[in-house]
C-alpha cells in the first residue's frame, strides 16, 4: 500500500495558558521536532495573541483561544470550557487529542470522552505532590483520579511524576516516561574567572521561591557580596518580589520580566538559579545546563533526576543560609565554577538534546 499519500495524523493540543513558561516551550518543541510528520491545532486558554500562540503560528500550527479555559478547578468553569471545546472539535474534529497542563487535561479528556476521540495526557507536574499545599493537593488528586480512566495515555516528563501516578487507579501500563529534551542553540556561557553575575528564569508565582533567593541575596549584601543579579520572568507576585528587594536594600537586582530570546540573555551570566516548592522536570534548568552554567537548585525529586549534586550542580534546601552558602561558593570559586558548569552540559548534550537539533 502506497502510503505517501496518506493525510498527516492531526493531533490538538490543548493547554491551559499561553504565557512564557516550561509546559508552553515543551509544546513549542515539539511542534518543531514533528514537523512536517504531524499535522497540529492548538487550543489555548485565555487570550487571543500570546506568547504561545505566535511561537506556534510561526511554525504554520492553527491556534483557538478559549477564553474560558483557565487555571482554575472550578465546575462551572470547567463545564463552560468543555463545552466550548465541543462545540471547537464538530468543527475541527482531529485524529487525537494532546492535553498539557492540569486544567486543560481535566477539560480536554471530559471533551475527548464525549467525542470518542482518544487523548494524550502530559503531566509537567502533578498538582498532589507531597509538598503542595493540603487543599491544592486533594483537589488535584481527585480530579485526576475520577479522569485516570480516561486517560488514553497519559506522559510523565520525569520517574518521579510515574510514581505518583501509580496512586491512581488507571493500569500503570497506560503511563510512560518521556523526560523534556530542547534544542541545542549557538549561545553559551563564557566561564569568566572575574565578576561571575546570576540569573533566574521562572515565573514569579507559585511554586516558584524567588523570595528565598532575594533573602540569601541580602545575607551576602551584609558580607559585602553584591554580584549582578537579573530576574527574567513575570507573574502575579512581580510587585511583591520588587518590594521585598527594595526594603532588603537589592539595587543589584534586576527585573527583567518576560523575555523571548532566554537562551541569548543566560549565555551573559555565570550562575543559574532555580528555587521551588516542588517542580516536574523544570525545563528553565535544561535551558541552564544547556548554556553551560553553574547551577544552584531546591534539592527536589524531578531536580534530582536533572542534576546531581557535587557534580553537575549544588542542591541545596530551601533555606535562605544554604542558597547564601552554595552561592558564595561558586563566587569565589572559578574552578568549581567551571567543573559544575561542565559537567551539566555533558548532561544536556547525553540526556536532553533535542536529537534533531
Amino acid at each position: 500500500m502506497d502510503t505517501s499519500k496518506r493525510p498527516a495524523l492531526h493531533v490538538l493540543l490543548v493547554i491551559t495558558k499561553g504565557e512564557i513558561g516550561g509546559a508552553q516551550t515543551h509544546v513549542i518543541e515539539l511542534c518543531r521536532a514533528l514537523r512536517g510528520q504531524v499535522r497540529f491545532s492548538a487550543v489555548i486558554g485565555g487570550e487571543e495573541d500570546t506568547f504561545l500562540a505566535q511561537a506556534l503560528r510561526e511554525l504554520g500550527v492553527h491556534t483557538t483561544a478559549l477564553p474560558g479555559l483557565r487555571n482554575s478547578l472550578n465546575p462551572l468553569r470547567i463545564l463552560g470550557s468543555v463545552r466550548a471545546l465541543l462545540a471547537h472539535l464538530r468543527v475541527q474534529p482531529p485524529d487525537l487529542i494532546h492535553a498539557h497542563s492540569a486544567v486543560a487535561g481535566v477539560v480536554a479528556r471530559l471533551a475527548g470522552k464525549l467525542r470518542g476521540i482518544p487523548e494524550v495526557y502530559t503531566v509537567h507536574g502533578f498538582g498532589f505532590k507531597p509538598q503542595a499545599p493540603a487543599l491544592i493537593r486533594l483537589n488535584a488528586w481527585l480530579a485526576e483520579a475520577m479522569l485516570a480512566a480516561w486517560t488514553t495515555r497519559m506522559v510523565c516528563v520525569s520517574a518521579y511524576e510515574k510514581e505518583l501516578a501509580a496512586r491512581l487507579p488507571m493500569d500503570p501500563a497506560r503511563a510512560s516516561v518521556i523526560p523534556n529534551a530542547i534544542a541545542d542553540v549557538v549561545w553559551h556561557s563564557e566561564q569568566r574567572e572575574d565578576r561571575p553575575s546570576i540569573a533566574m528564569v521562572a515565573r514569579m508565582a507559585p511554586p516558584k521561591r524567588h523570595d528565598l533567593l532575594l533573602q540569601a541575596l541580602a545575607l551576602m549584601a551584609a558580607d559585602g557580596i553584591r554580584p549582578a543579579v537579573r530576574l527574567l520572568g513575570d507573574g502575579p507576585q512581580r510587585t511583591a518580589h520588587q518590594q521585598l528587594a527594595s526594603q532588603l536594600d537589592l539595587p543589584h537586582v534586576q527585573f527583567s520580566g518576560d523575555v523571548h530570546n532566554v537562551a541569548e540573555q543566560l549565555a551573559q551570566h555565570q550562575i543559574f538559579v532555580l528555587l521551588s516548592d516542588h517542580e516536574g522536570l523544570p525545563i528553565s534548568l535544561i535551558e541552564a545546563m544547556r548554556a553551560g552554567m553553574a547551577i544552584v537548585a531546591s534539592r527536589l525529586p524531578g531536580v534530582e533526576e536533572l542534576l546531581e549534586d557535587g557534580e553537575s550542580a549544588l542542591l541545596v534546601a530551601n533555606d535562605p543560609f544554604e542558597v547564601q552558602q552554595a552561592l558564595q561558593r561558586l563566587l569565589t570559586d572559578a574552578p568549581l565554577r567551571r567543573r559544575l558548569a561542565s559537567a551539566a552540559r555533558q548532561r544536556y548534550e547525553t540526556r536532553h538534546r533535542d536529537r534533531k537539533s
